[in-house]
C-alpha cells in the first residue's frame, strides 16, 4: 500500500471538527455560501438549464436537490447539474488547485442531503475535500508561469483531475467510512478522473460552453468512487507514490512531484488561500476591470465620452482564448476584455447581467466594445502591473495596479450572494439561507439548507 494515500486516509478519518482552526472553519462556510450563490444566479444561462434539464431527464432516486429548483434526483445527479451551475458563469472561487468549488461543494451537499449531515459535518467535508485537492496539486506544475527569461509560458499539459481527489475525501468523511475504505476510495476516484483540458482552452479557435472541463462529469466519478469502496471495490493504493508511471502519467501533467503532497498535513491548511471573485468573468480580466472602475469613477466618465480604452495588463490576454472577438455564447463574455469592459462602461452590475444575452448583445455595448484593445503588458513579469488609459474626445485618463485585487470582505460576499441569488429564490429564502449559511455549524441537519435554496 502507498504511504501517500494511507497518510491522506488518516488525515480524512481522524481529523475532527472541533480540531479545525477557525479561519479554516471562515473559508469552508464561505466558499459554501459563495459558490451556491454563484449556483443560483446561473440558472438562467443557457448552459445551466440545459444541466437542470438534463438532470430532469436522467431523474434517480428523489435524495438529492437541484438547488433554486423544486426537483430531488440520484445524489450523482445533483452533484453533476449543480456542479454545472456553480461554474456556468464563472463567478466562483480561484484557488489552490484552480476552480475547486464546483468539484468540491455539489459533491458534499448531494452526500450531505442524502445521509442527512449536519452543518457541523458539511462543513469538516468540505474543509477536507479543499485540502486534499490543495495538496495534490502542489505536485503538478503550475498553470502558467514565466521562465527563466522572463517569457510567459502555459503549461503544456493542464487540467482539474486533481480536484477529483479531494471531492472523494470529503464524500468519503461523510459517509463515514473507515480507513481502508477511504484508501480505496481516493485510489479509486485517481482512475475516474476527467481529462487535462485546461490547456486546451487557450488555444482553441473558438470559446466554448464546456471551457476548461465540466466539473458536473468529474463529481459523478467521484461519487461513484466512494461509493464503489464502500461495497468493496478495491483501488491502485501506490498511484500517488509513483513519480514516474503513477497519478501524474496516467493523467496527463507534464510532471508529478508527490513528496510534495504530504508536509505539514493537519498542522497547515492550503485551502485558504481563496481569491474570491469580484467580477463575473475570468481572472485575468479582474485587474484592468478594476483601474477601468477607478478611472471613470473618479473622473465621472460616461460611456459616450469614451473613445477608446487600452489595457496592457497580464501576458496571458493574447492567447487565443482572450483575442477572439466573436460573440456566440455566454463564455465569449466571460473571456472577453472588450465586452465586460463596455458592460462596466454602461453601469451594468456585475453577475447575470454582465451575461444575460439581451443586453451583451445590446449595439452600444457591441459598438463600446469595438474601442477596446489590448495587450501582455511588457513589465508584467517583474511587477506584475496592469495599466489602462481612457481616450475621451479632450483628454486622456491614465491609471495602474500592482498585483492583484485585494481579498472580498465577508460583507461583500453576503451582497454577492443576495444579489446572486435574487432571480433563483424569494427574498425569505435569500434571507432565511444566508442565516443559515453564515452560523452553518448550529444546523442538526443540511435538510434545512437545502430547503432554503430550493423552490
Amino acid at each position: 500500500m502507498g504511504r501517500i494515500i494511507e497518510e491522506l486516509a488518516k488525515f480524512i478519518v481522524n481529523t475532527k471538527y472541533e480540531e479545525l482552526p477557525k479561519p479554516v472553519v471562515h473559508e469552508a462556510k464561505n466558499l459554501i455560501m459563495d459558490s451556491i450563490g454563484n449556483g443560483l444566479a446561473s440558472i438562467t444561462t443557457d448552459p445551466g438549464k440545459m444541466a437542470i434539464s438534463l438532470a430532469r431527464e436522467l431523474g434517480g432516486t428523489p435524495e438529492s436537490s437541484v438547488i433554486g429548483t423544486g426537483y430531488k434526483v440520484s445524489c450523482t445527479n445533483a452533484a453533476m447539474v449543480n456542479g454545472q451551475l456553480f461554474n456556468a458563469m464563472d463567478f466562483d472561487t480561484v484557488m489552490p488547485g484552480g476552480h475547486a468549488p464546483p468539484y468540491i461543494v455539489p459533491t458534499q451537499l448531494a452526500i450531505a442531503e442524502r445521509v442527512n449531515a449536519s452543518g457541523k459535518e458539511l462543513i469538516l467535508a468540505t474543509a477536507l475535500g479543499f485540502e486534499v485537492a490543495a495538496r495534490i496539486a502542489r505536485a503538478t506544475p503550475p498553470p502558467m508561469f514565466f521562465d527563466a527569461e522572463k517569457h510567459f509560458r502555459f503549461s503544456p499539459r493542464e487540467g482539474y483531475a486533481r480536484i477529483n481527489i479531494g471531492a472523494a475525501s470529503g464524500a468519503s468523511r461523510l459517509l463515514k467510512l473507515n480507513q481502508k475504505q477511504v484508501i480505496d476510495a481516493l485510489a479509486n476516484a485517481g482512475h475516474l478522473c476527467q481529462v487535462l483540458t485546461w490547456t486546451r482552452g487557450n488555444f482553441s479557435p473558438s470559446r466554448n460552453m464546456m471551457k476548461y472541463g465540466a466539473p458536473g462529469w468529474q463529481n459523478t466519478g467521484a461519487i461513484l468512487a466512494v461509493l464503489l469502496a464502500r461495497m468493496g471495490l478495491e483501488g491502485d493504493t501506490e498511484l500517488f507514490d509513483d513519480a514516474e508511471h503513477g497519478y501524474g502519467e496516467f493523467c496527463g501533467y507534464a510532471s508529478f512531484s508527490p513528496d510534495k503532497i504530504l508536509p505539514g498535513l493537519g498542522q497547515t491548511w492550503d485551502f485558504t488561500k481563496v481569491n474570491y471573485k469580484k467580477y463575473a468573468c475570468c481572472t485575468m480580466l479582474h485587474a484592468p476591470l478594476e483601474v477601468f472602475y477607478n478611472i471613470i469613477r473618479k473622473n465621472k466618465l460616461k460611456a459616450e465620452d469614451i473613445e477608446a480604452v487600452d489595457v496592457l495588463t497580464h501576458p496571458s490576454v493574447e492567447s487565443v482564448l482572450f483575442t477572439s472577438r466573436e460573440l456566440k455564447n455566454i463564455a465569449d463574455v466571460q473571456f472577453g476584455m472588450p465586452y465586460v469592459i463596455a458592460l462596466a462602461a454602461y453601469g451594468y452590475k456585475t453577475g447575470i447581467e454582465w451575461q444575460d444575452w439581451e443586453i451583451v448583445t445590446d449595439p452600444q455595448i457591441t459598438r463600446f466594445a469595438d474601442r477596446v484593445s489590448f495587450k501582455g503588458h511588457p513589465e508584467y513579469a517583474t511587477r506584475n502591473i496592469t495599466t489602462v488609459e481612457v481616450k475621451t474626445k479632450g483628454q486622456t485618463f491614465k491609471d495602474e495596479m500592482i498585483g492583484s485585487l485585494p481579498k472580498l470582505t465577508d460583507e461583500e460576499l453576503v451582497s454577492k450572494y443576495r444579489h446572486n441569488a435574487s432571480r433563483a429564490i424569494t427574498q425569505n429564502n435569500i434571507a432565511g439561507s444566508l442565516k443559515t449559511l453564515l452560523e452553518l455549524e448550529n444546523v442538526a441537519h443540511v435538510a434545512e439548507l437545502m430547503s432554503q435554496i430550493t423552490l
